[in-house]
């Protein structure tokens, strides 16, 4: 053997990162599962179950195809490459660039050897020249960058469609009655069943393990979902709880899928005639857009930038994150009943939802961030921490977002079917009816209106609340929900 070559769990792609020159004549691979990782935190079993059989699924189609593979667990990282170096004291070790700080941090000081991250299709120091050149870091100018650049949906220097930006005719509420095509499901087999007996837990049937099942989850959304995904795409239901989306960012984030194969088979579906402009404008978006602007920005702000706390948020998490019979709100009921199901949820409640409710309650961010890394099956390091302290809580003070994404529970009434069996009424903002999202938000402004009355797209809310003549009773209101929420009783 001439090097060890050391496999993160997210690293999951033959082709990309460190093995894709890989031999099996000179090459040990190592992959290490961490004790850090598995038991470190009060992580979620479905996401730990399918974080640890990927990568065993993975290591075992290493060693079919000849690889010696040492597959091992020790207390961290480094501790089990240094259990394999003594039986390998003289092999280098080579790894591509790791995907967080921390463990870039403990694989350098180590002397890995590190090759260039490819598992996105922006290369960082590519994001850090044109982050560098910005005055602030609106992504959707990166957008229409990476469509250039990739020269996806392009016709000629103009983007197909005749508009780089259809978001706002994917803003359809959900029917009344959703009927769509089922999700795939997934056969557990030997090794899936041992990783459940590890952690104790029964898994779902809905993540798929293996490279083979990824491709095929693949498949099924561009064949029964991607032409509908897109005017759907904000709504939330309680008739099906993941609509026309492609259920694919575990795959993306552990290396299962590779978003090059991903953006291929959407350019390839769409070509046909067979995919609206919306549908596919709006998934390709989220892919060569969002996600390579947040891993990019992740790299871009540093390490420190999880500490963010501009607006003083102190108060601790909320009981009803966690357990869903400590609210008596129907979409957070929701929400969290189907996060602690499958570990997933989409983006809208995430957003709108889950980190709306942090935002107007003065959530510590810090504790907000690491419930939600814990709790979904895709909340690796580079996506969490952008996209709840910049987006979800706006506690970088407006780095990455121009304005909060604070509502009340208008949006959650026209986008979901949450509020008509709720015991709140999303009309009101006082009295004990009110609806909690509805009487904070106005709380909320209220609370901020000097850091946020200077804002050009927030002094209309401002200025609205000249307009409540109940203001001292909401501010009443807005006092016992946060007491009420905190007891787990509202």
């Amino acid at each position: 053997m001439k090097q060890i070559i050391y496999i993160p769990f997210d690293h999951l792609h033959r082709k990309y990162g460190a093995l894709k020159d890989a031999d099996p004549k000179d090459d040990l691979i190592v992959l290490v599962e961490s004790a850090r990782m598995t038991t470190g935190r009060n992580w979620h079993k479905e996401r730990l179950f399918f974080l640890i059989s990927s990568a065993r699924h993975f290591a075992q189609s290493l060693e079919e195809e000849g690889f010696t593979v040492e597959y091992l667990k020790a207390a961290t990282t480094v501790a089990g490459l240094k259990e394999v170096q003594k039986k390998y004291p003289k092999l280098p070790i080579l790894c591509a660039e790791p995907s967080s700080f921390r463990q870039f941090e403990a694989l350098k000081a180590h002397r890995v050897v590190f090759i260039e991250n490819d598992f996105f299709l922006t290369p960082r120091p590519l994001f850090q020249s044109w982050a560098a050149d910005q005055k602030n870091y609106l992504m959707e100018n990166f957008y229409r960058k990476q469509r250039t650049r990739l020269n996806v949906l392009m016709e000629g220097g103009e983007p197909s469609g005749g508009s780089w930006n259809f978001d706002k005719e994917n803003r359809l509420p959900p029917p009344k009655k959703y009927e769509g095509p089922k999700y795939l499901e997934h056969d557990r087999d030997e090794i899936d069943n041992q990783v459940a007996i590890e952690i104790s837990h029964k898994p779902t049937s809905t993540w798929a393990t293996t490279r083979r099942g990824a491709l095929a989850q693949l498949k099924n959304f561009i064949k029964n979902h991607f032409a509908e995904f897109g005017p759907l795409e904000d709504a939330m239901t309680t008739d099906n709880w993941a609509l026309h989306h492609s259920l694919l960012s575990p795959y993306l984030n552990n290396g299962l899928l590779h978003p090059s194969e991903v953006i291929k088979a959407a350019v390839q579906a769409f070509n046909t005639g067979a995919i609206p402009i919306e549908s596919a404008e709006g998934f390709i978006r989220q892919v060569i857009g969002w996600r390579e602007y947040v891993n990019g920005m992740y790299w871009f702000l540093g390490p420190d930038y999880r500490d963010n706390n501009q607006l003083n948020a102190t108060k601790k998490l909320l009981p009803l994150f966690s357990d869903p019979d400590k609210t008596q709100m129907n979409c957070i009921k929701q929400t969290v009943t189907d996060i602690n199901d499958r570990a997933w949820v989409h983006h809208i409640p995430r957003l709108m939802l889950l980190s709306n409710l942090a935002l107007i309650t003065g959530t510590n961010p810090q504790e907000f961030l690491e419930w939600m890394r814990e709790v979904f099956i895709d909340a690796s390091e580079w996506v969490m921490v952008p996209n709840v302290i910049g987006m979800g809580v706006h506690a970088d003070g407006g780095t990455m977002m121009t304005k909060p994404y604070a509502a009340g529970g208008a949006y959650i009434s026209r986008m979901s079917n949450y509020c008509k069996p709720c015991v709140y009424d999303p009309k009101l903002r006082v009295g004990e009816k009110a609806c909690p999202f509805t009487t904070l938000y106005w709380d909320f402004l209220d609370r901020h209106k000097a850091a946020f009355v200077k804002n050009h797209r927030m002094s209309q809310q401002i200025f609205g609340l000249n307009r409540l003549s109940d203001l001292p009773q909401l501010k009443v209101r807005a006092t016992d929900v946060l007491e009420g929420l905190e007891a787990g009783t509202i």
